[in-house]
């Protein structure tokens, strides 16, 4: 090739006088060889890294191949968020690589960075793969996107290239941003969810990260953690530190309870506290649901005895037991008063 008609790049040093960063000067299809000591993650990134035999594959196959897949970046003061590669450049790390090759996005708004971030992830797993509070970033930055006027529509072709992501399910640059049409139904079909699936998630993307991070353990029902997203903040941070420190679980009753307490100017630390142990649903009188256990059914009632025969039998009987007990006691108060 003729050298007169290279286009000329100027180097780091030349600009920077410093040529550390960058490995390797020369560039193919816009990629560079940055080192992974200047790579950062994309700040509150809400996806958890690959742990497992996931992680050991991808390890095993960067010590074989390299990193064939480019990590996309953009500059931040003397540094590199990673966009989309944060898998990648951690095993990368495991893998005792010292550089990586990389594409350098520049002049992106925040939008369009998170937007990217989520929807390369998507490229890369299935949405059912997610954990709840992922999904909830997923769909919320989404639905921003959606509503959201001047986004570069190109980018995600463009990152979709870059990824070489053979199973992208979604594509948002076949709809255009700022569409007047219902984004949560249209949404809902990106990810096969009701629209009201799509709300809840919406929902759960304002709780705070201490509470996703109980919800995706189980410890606050999904649901549960729709009626906690209406609290404050600092409700929010009290809430966490009762669960955390006592080991409590949240189910709908007792969310929408705390929820209804805020709402009355009622909710402080004790209040919440007696909601969340279970204390205020004892003091209203009501017996908490439980069930027989059926080595008991089976031993007065057959396999085939109809259910509601059951239950009125049971009920029966119960009136008999406490009809005895209350004759019982009479007499034995009888009895008192003649011995007196």
């Amino acid at each position: 090739m003729d050298k007169t008609k290279m286009k000329k790049v100027e180097t780091f040093a030349s600009i920077f006088g410093d040529d550390d960063e960058i490995i390797d000067q020369k560039q193919t299809e816009g990629t560079t060889a940055l080192k992974l000591e200047s790579l950062v993650p994309f700040k509150n990134h809400p996806f958890k890294l690959y742990e497992g035999d996931r992680l050991n594959d991808m390890v095993e196959s960067i010590k074989s191949h390299g990193v064939i897949v480019p990590i996309v970046v953009r500059k931040i003061e003397d540094h590199y968020e990673i966009l989309s590669g944060h898998n990648r450049v951690n095993a990368a790390k495991i893998a005792g690589l010292t550089d990586v090759p990389v594409v350098i996005k520049e002049g992106l708004t925040e939008e369009e960075a998170i937007l990217i971030v989520t929807e390369t992830n998507l490229m890369q797993r299935s949405f059912t793969d997610l954990e709840h509070s992922e999904r909830a970033t997923v769909i919320a930055t989404r639905h921003h996107a959606m509503k959201s006027q001047g986004v570069r529509t190109d980018l995600l072709s463009e990152i979709e290239k870059l990824s070489k992501a053979p199973d992208l399910n979604v594509d948002l640059t076949s709809c255009p941003m700022g569409t007047k049409l219902d984004t949560k139904k249209e949404i809902g079909e990106d990810y096969n969810l009701s629209s009201r699936s799509v709300a809840r998630y919406l929902r759960i993307d304002k709780l705070s990260e201490e509470l996703k991070a109980l919800v995706d353990e189980g410890k606050i029902a999904m649901r549960a953690g729709v009626d906690l997203s209406y609290l404050s903040p600092d409700n929010q941070e009290m809430i966490e530190a009762i669960i955390s420190e006592n080991t409590f679980k949240v189910d709908m009753k007792k969310a929408s309870l705390l929820r209804s307490y805020e709402k009355d100017g009622k909710l402080n630390w004790e209040t919440a506290k007696t909601i969340i142990s279970g204390e205020v649903l004892k003091s209203t009188g009501k017996v908490k649901p439980f069930k027989i256990e059926s080595t008991i059914i089976s031993k007065f009632f057959s396999p085939q005895e109809n259910k509601k025969v059951i239950e009125k039998t049971i009920e029966k009987a119960l009136d008999y037991y406490f009809s005895q007990m209350k004759h019982q006691q009479q007499d034995a108060e009888e009895g008192e008063e003649m011995i007196e």
